[in-house]
């Protein structure tokens, strides 16, 4: 008997990346002395990560003259922040419990390899998943139905209406699962409105223990 497939999406989904990213921003304007109101002024430049983080990063040299080139400050970056991430204990306990009643559970994200596998691997996620994609691995980014394809068959799994897509991305997640033939649940963070998905809720937990009732 074929498996239901979940696939999750990562950053904001099962994580909370922008408060590990509020974390670090603080962090670094303090080691470097940048002063009040540098902290704030990265958050709103990086615009709830919708802005590359290679573009990010010149930002950041240019505004606070840094010597280090962006490449550099990018680097550092990913190896730091892995260790700023947290995944709520319910959620794992969730994704323990949906496995359990069957499903293959799987990570789809977009990212640089060595960010996004830190974060699965430090925050115990990388034992609650049956198996993960990243782009930066793959070489392909979501909303591209080959990330799903990917991540489907290091579950176990293949794409096809047994599947869901959990995410709080609208196209990224939402969109993208749907032209992979999966069905979505939208992680609805109060950011936009409008979206079309099968259902809408808060957060990744919530989204867990509607996939073991509708199981």
């Amino acid at each position: 008997m074929t498996r239901p497939l979940a696939l999750f999406d990562l950053d904001n989904t099962l994580v909370d990346r922008l408060a590990a990213f509020e974390l670090w921003a603080a962090e670094f304007a303090a080691e470097r002395g940048l002063g009040e109101g540098a902290g704030a002024w990265m958050v709103a430049a990086d615009a709830d990560g919708s802005l590359p983080m290679d573009a990010f990063f010149r930002l950041v040299r240019e505004r606070f003259g840094l010597a280090e080139p962006a490449d550099e400050l990018w680097a550092a970056y990913r190896a730091r922040l892995p260790h700023l991430v947290r995944c709520p204990g319910e959620v794992l306990d969730g994704l323990d419990r949906l496995r359990a009643a069957g499903w293959a559970v799987g990570i789809v994200t977009n990212g640089m390899a060595d960010n996004q596998t830190g974060k699965i691997e430090r925050t115990g996620l990388a034992t609650r998943v049956d198996g993960w994609a990243i782009s930066g691995a793959e070489g392909v980014r979501k909303p591209d139905v080959r990330l799903f394809e990917i991540a489907a068959r290091r579950c176990g799994a293949s794409l096809g209406p047994l599947g869901w897509v959990i995410g709080d991305d609208p196209d990224k997640d939402v969109a993208g699962g749907r032209r992979a033939g999966l069905r979505t649940i939208w992680i609805d963070r109060g950011v936009t409105g409008g979206v079309v998905a099968d259902h809408t809720v808060t957060d990744a937990l919530s989204a867990i223990e509607l996939l073991i009732r509708l199981n």
